[in-house]
């Protein structure tokens, strides 16, 4: 099995190039993406048959399940199509559930994502969150639940955010009662307009230096409570993405990615 390793903004993702007739499976994933002892990412992007769009892609978590939606992932798809598929740099991908645009720049990549929501059914939520006040971990945090094609709570923060106990809160937020399909969490903090820092917890993989989901969903909740303008920066360790916030909140997201290598994994891992 040959995999091409990328990276967006060090969330990384590993394309399986040539799956050599081994078919993934969550045990595989789980052991191909374990940083100590298999190849390492945070998850594998998986060419799959096309429903209406030019390619199909199925995204695995690193703890083996499978994701609705992955900005970063999408972006890195989309760039290994051009690379080393001979794609157009125009192309459509689809995913479980939808179907994205994705523009291939030299330097960005920008991906129409879709429309956010707000209604807890489509995230979906338990119950309407609205800078909402709930209880996680001991502690009183302000929640808003929105869904961009999968689901996200952004806790709004007024501290610096790496003084804060973020990753226990993301722990426990993720498998809360109140998200029947799990949740990714973002701790945030505004610090102008146009500008917000993001500390990311995805759902099946933790901690992760950037996210483009995430992006979205902290731009469109940033927005929705008034916050911040359309035109959104989003600052995560791991560097900055850029969403634009549409009037029907359409979400629009621009970012670079990185290739890193070709790697072969071994049949003794893949069992």
């Amino acid at each position: 099995m040959f995999t091409r390793k990328y990276h967006g903004l060090g969330n990384d993702y590993l394309v399986l190039e040539d799956a050599g007739g081994v078919q993934l499976t969550p045990a595989r994933v789980v052991r191909i993406c374990d940083r100590h002892t298999g190849v390492g990412s945070d998850g594998i992007l998986e060419p799959v048959t096309a429903v209406d769009a030019d390619f199909g892609l199925r995204i695995w978590n690193p703890d083996g399940t499978t994701a609705e939606k992955s900005g970063n992932g999408i972006r890195i798809f989309a760039r290994w199509l051009v690379d080393h598929r001979g794609a157009k740099t125009d192309h459509t991908i689809s995913l479980p559930n939808e179907t994205v645009r994705c523009e291939v720049g030299e330097q960005f990549i920008t991906v129409q994502m879709g429309q956010a929501t707000f209604e807890p059914a489509e995230i979906p939520c338990t119950e309407a969150l609205l800078d909402t006040p709930i209880e996680i971990a001991g502690d009183m945090l302000r929640a808003t639940a929105v869904g961009v094609g999968n689901p996200h709570c952004v806790v709004l923060c007024r501290e610096d955010l790496d003084n804060l106990p973020w990753r226990r809160w993301g722990a426990e937020l993720e498998t809360s009662g109140r998200f029947p399909n799990r949740t990714n969490c973002q701790f945030v903090r505004p610090l102008s307009r146009n500008l917000v820092e993001a500390r990311i917890w995805e759902r099946g993989a933790g901690e992760t230096q950037a996210s483009g989901s995430s992006s979205c969903a902290v731009a469109a909740a940033m927005v929705r409570l008034g916050h911040m303008d359309e035109e959104v920066e989003v600052r995560m360790p791991g560097g900055s993405l850029h969403v634009t916030v549409g009037p029907d909140w359409a979400l629009t997201l621009r970012g670079p990615v990185a290739e890193i290598g070709r790697v072969e994994v071994s049949c003794a891992l893949l069992g």
